[in-house]
């Protein structure tokens, strides 16, 4: 399975998020934006509005998105194969159905040759059994998210799902403030105002057309590129900055979560020990069955995932 080609056209994905956006206050680093996991889909997350909340769910299993709101009312719209124009429509005309008014930015973002929602009438596809599978790889991949996150005192985000660059994400924060960065954008800015070790999920693009997990550490730091990483199959991109592992490897492996876990610690460790990061007081330390101490970072090599 190749996840790149397996989801609807990205613009579609980002008309009900650009929903959220418009609506939720502001969370530092841009985190008011992403989507999240759930056990049919992906979400919103409640959204305010007026007296009350709404939410909108991606069901990947019957194939709907709802609109739910605090007050009891809900629209379903069907998931099938139609333009993103037509699309839009009838999320729009959803929402005010529920008495929810909403302006957004209806030109879609980091995507190449960007044509407004409510203009474009060329993509027109969804594949319900591909977009499926490409969820079912981030319900894996936010399992070994929370397993990764539970040994991390730090300040780390919520694992959340880009609507723009695709991705699904956690993030490690030493507690520094990051050098400002020369010539960034408000949200580069903002989304790197502090020290970061980051891991995810990326199903690529163009430049790099293959699905991978992917793990950096910002600001780059010198010598990283050298670091020992598991597994060996794993490798830095000097291009990117950012170590990779692919994702048709960790699929035919016999143990792919461990493996996965291991990516995502070795990468973490390296980038900790280069950055100087107060591991002692960022990282939890656990006890053997036997009442013995486990020093930290060593009891994450010891973990075993069962079916």
């Amino acid at each position: 399975m190749n996840p790149k080609n397996v989801i609807i056209h990205e613009e579609a994905v980002e008309t009900w998020p650009a929903v959220r956006l418009a609506l939720s206050p502001y969370v530092n680093h841009w985190w008011q934006v992403p989507l999240y996991v759930t056990a049919r889909g992906l979400t919103t997350s409640p959204i305010p509005y007026k007296a009350g909340i709404f939410e909108v769910n991606f069901d990947f299993i019957d194939h709907n998105l709802f609109i739910l709101t605090s007050d009891g009312t809900t629209r379903a719209i069907p998931l099938i194969s139609r333009s993103v124009a037509e699309f839009y429509r009838e999320l729009m005309a959803s929402l005010k159905a529920l008495g929810i008014e909403v302006e957004i930015n209806t030109l879609p973002v980091e995507v190449q040759n960007p044509v407004r929602f409510e203009e474009d009438t060329v993509h027109a596809s969804y594949d319900p059994v591909s977009v499926n599978r490409f969820w079912r790889v981030l319900i894996q991949t936010d399992k070994v998210m929370k397993q990764h996150r539970s040994h991390f005192l730090g300040k780390s985000s919520p694992i959340h799902f880009f609507w723009g660059s695709f991705d699904m994400a956690l993030t490690f924060f030493s507690g520094r403030r990051a050098p400002e960065r020369p010539g960034a954008d408000p949200v580069t800015r903002e989304a790197y105002s502090h020290e970061v070790i980051s891991f995810g999920f990326w199903p690529g693009d163009a430049s790099f057309p293959q699905p991978a997990f992917y793990a950096y550490t910002a600001p780059v730091l010198p010598g990283l590129e050298a670091a020992s990483i598991r597994p060996a199959s794993a490798f830095y991109s000097t291009d990117r900055g950012e170590f990779f592992l692919l994702y048709d490897t960790v699929h035919i492996a016999g143990a792919p979560e461990q493996m996965l876990l291991d990516f995502y610690w070795t990468t973490y460790e390296a980038g900790a020990k280069l950055g100087h990061w107060d591991r002692e007081a960022l990282e939890r330390k656990r006890e053997n069955w036997d009442g013995s101490k486990v020093g930290v970072g060593e009891w994450r090599n010891n973990i075993v995932f069962r079916p």
